[in-house]
């Protein structure tokens, strides 16, 4: 076994994990740096071509090292701790059987090979979100479920109904929600939505802005993050432009959420 290093930008970081898996990565840590960088150690068995690899990545000054065999299922599951957001959500991995705390939600989790373990702090950022905006009877769609944790708790608060997708099947197929699709926001009927939330990437919620306006019912609601405080004027900005107004934005450590409303 070896493992291969790389730094790379917040931003770049879930392609990143996605294409070291897509390798035959069996086991992917991260890191924190100092300047607001992230460091990726992905771990491959000794069939892997170590040489070739770093080349491929050398991009992000890939270097690579002999390692001892690790049980990742095991190392994975002891990382994993129950988790309260909010004022209604308890995250519990699905393998453990801690009770759930008076007046909360339970959303049972499994990381699978999407994202949303509710840890991150995106995650964290889009569920008191929706505590504070879900109306009983509201139709919501969650573009880039992921493991879909978000569109669960919509559920869970009173929406009515939700429609989640996502451009992975994978991704889909482990959200479990009724009302689901691969693909994006770009296939949903104009003003049929009471709220949207999407916890994406920076890039696809500029791109997608005039998509996730469209879907909006008159006064509907928009939550995006995965995003920097840098990039909130940038992301406000694209949703104006295509009849939003931004009513707040709200922060956690590095990463920030914005809600809009439909003008």
């Amino acid at each position: 076994m070896f493992s291969l290093y790389l730094e790379c930008r917040q931003e770049e970081k879930d392609l990143l994990i996605a294409e070291l898996w897509d390798r035959g990565s069996c086991g992917i840590t991260e890191s924190d740096l100092r300047g607001g960088g992230c460091g990726l150690s992905a771990f491959f068995e000794a069939d892997a071509s170590a040489p070739e690899l770093a080349g491929d990545f050398s991009s992000w000054s890939a270097r690579w090292q002999a390692e001892e065999p690790r049980d990742w299922v095991a190392i994975a599951r002891r990382r994993l701790e129950p988790l309260c957001v909010g004022a209604r959500f308890f995250l519990v991995p699905d393998w453990r059987d801690d009770p759930t705390p008076p007046g909360r939600f339970r959303i049972e989790v499994n990381p699978g090979m999407a994202f949303g373990t509710g840890a991150h702090e995106s995650t964290q950022l889009c569920l008191e979100a929706l505590e504070r905006e879900i109306k009983p009877g509201m139709t919501v769609l969650d573009v880039g479920t992921g493991s879909g944790i978000l569109a669960r708790a919509a559920a869970l608060v009173g929406a009515h109904r939700v429609i989640a997708c996502d451009i992975d099947p994978v991704a889909v197929e482990l959200a479990r929600q009724p009302s689901s699709f691969v693909g994006t926001a770009d296939a949903v009927r104009t003003g049929t939505v009471d709220l949207v939330v999407a916890n994406i990437s920076p890039e696809a919620i500029i791109a997608l802005a005039p998509e996730v306006m469209r879907v909006l019912r008159a006064q509907g609601v928009a939550i995006v993050s995965g995003f920097e405080g840098a990039e909130v004027g940038g992301i406000e900005a694209a949703l104006a432009a295509n009849g939003a107004t931004v009513r707040e934005s709200h922060a956690k450590n590095i990463w920030s959420a914005v809600v809009v409303g439909k003008r």
